[in-house]
């Protein structure tokens, strides 16, 4: 039964993972290589911009119909958009492909809301919850990679159009398999009584936020999810692009930083479920963020590098494993901390609760890697990465503090079960 629930769980992930792929791994590249600024770049970062808002109609989600059906209609949505897409040209039809990127991104946040409920239904005691978040992350990544990394790698022979004919194959597949799944047969229909209170909520949103901070460790995670990343999101996203402009091709980016890194990254999420079940959440939390500082004190240490040779193309490469490595360590133990937290609430409104923080995680991310383009282009890369240092460092210092004295002090000794 636990694994029908990992696969059930990892394929919905995966699919997930697609649009941010696309988005993340071939658009910066694409641009780069094509002359924009790398302000203009950042700019795209909106196109994420349903993630941050789905948490108002996260309560419609939750309170209307069932958990299969909102998986079956966006999925099946994901792959009409796909096929819409492959028709259109990206040379000549810019914003029509900017237009079918956020409806993919529409559609795969509405679908993370009914995941993430199935996922906190589904999951019981850690041990399943820390099996279950790194099939989260470890899936969605492995989506990222299949769309960004290999699309960046053979799109040159495949085409855009064989391409995203594959990707609404893919959808297609997994809407039916959802339709069939059985690990979803016991959940209870939504009576008629309950959909109006659930639209009653959506029109009254104040009430439902009410709710949400009245759970209790929920302020504390919402600060967290909103700046745990903030350093190294600056560092991910802007550090590819200085070896563009000084050391790698875009051919070696995507193999280097859009599937190696990404390999680590899944390594690093997967590793840290292991661990889950071996160590304390608050220890390994308090150890794995002092860890990803000094890991960008030696990324930002290559910086005054300008001239290439195969001895800072091997010191990059190693900066950008060990980053991604760690980071997949951390958005486990992260997600970790987001269910365990939401577990505390009530069943009725879990799956807005989750996607609550959820959006947080992603609003800290975006808005930082908006605003990390113009940054670079104003103070320089040294200046920048300074001060995505610092932040990085603050963000260990406020897991340290927690340990000792704040949400995380009795997890730090506490064992999992």
């Amino acid at each position: 039964m636990m694994n029908d629930k990992l696969v059930f769980l990892g394929l919905l992930y995966f699919i997930q993972g697609i649009p941010y792929g696309l988005q993340s791994s071939l658009l910066p590249v694409y641009l780069r290589g094509a002359g924009h600024s790398l302000t203009r770049i950042s700019l795209t970062k909106i196109l994420y911009f349903p993630w941050v808002l789905k948490v108002l109609w996260a309560p419609l989600v939750d309170r209307t119909c069932t958990k299969r059906c909102w998986l079956v209609g966006t999925v099946a949505g994901l792959a009409l958009t796909c096929l819409v897409s492959a028709t259109m040209s990206p040379d000549v039809q810019y914003m029509g492909v900017a237009g079918s990127l956020l409806s993919m991104n529409m559609l795969a946040s509405v679908q993370d809301i009914a995941a993430d409920g199935a996922a906190v239904r589904l999951l019981r005691g850690q041990g399943e919850l820390g099996l279950g978040n790194t099939v989260q992350v470890v899936g969605y990544k492995a989506g990222s990679v299949f769309a960004g990394g290999g699309l960046l790698a053979v799109i040159d022979v495949a085409g855009w159009g064989w391409m995203f004919t594959l990707l609404a194959c893919v959808y297609g597949g997994v809407a039916l398999f959802v339709w069939g799944a059985p690990v979803l047969d016991g959940e209870p229909p939504r009576g008629q009584g309950e959909g109006r209170r659930g639209s009653k909520d959506v029109m009254q949103p104040w009430k439902v936020w009410r709710t949400l901070l009245s759970v209790p460790g929920t302020p504390w995670t919402m600060f967290y999810v909103l700046t745990y990343k903030l350093g190294e999101q600056g560092a991910i996203t802007m550090f590819p692009l200085f070896l563009l402009d000084h050391h790698m091709t875009a051919r070696e980016l995507g193999v280097w930083n859009g599937v190696v890194a990404m390999a680590f990254s899944i390594c690093g999420s997967s590793i840290g479920g292991f661990l889950l079940s071996q160590y304390s959440i608050g220890l390994l939390m308090r150890r794995v963020f002092m860890m990803r500082t000094v890991s960008m004190v030696f990324q930002s240490s290559l910086l005054v590098v300008l001239e290439p040779s195969a001895l800072m193309k091997g010191m990059a490469v190693l900066s950008l494993s060990l980053q991604h490595f760690i980071a997949g360590l951390i958005t486990t133990l992260t997600f970790t901390t987001m269910m365990n937290c939401t577990q505390r609430a009530e069943e009725s409104i879990q799956a807005t609760h989750y996607s609550f923080l959820a959006t947080l995680e992603v609003l800290g991310k975006l808005s930082f890697s908006a605003l990390a383009g113009g940054m670079v282009d104003t103070v320089g890369f040294p200046i920048a990465f300074i001060l995505f240092l610092f932040l990085t460092s603050s963000s260990a210092l406020h897991v340290w503090r927690a340990t000792e004295t704040g949400i995380l002090k009795e997890q730090l000794k506490e064992q999992p079960q």
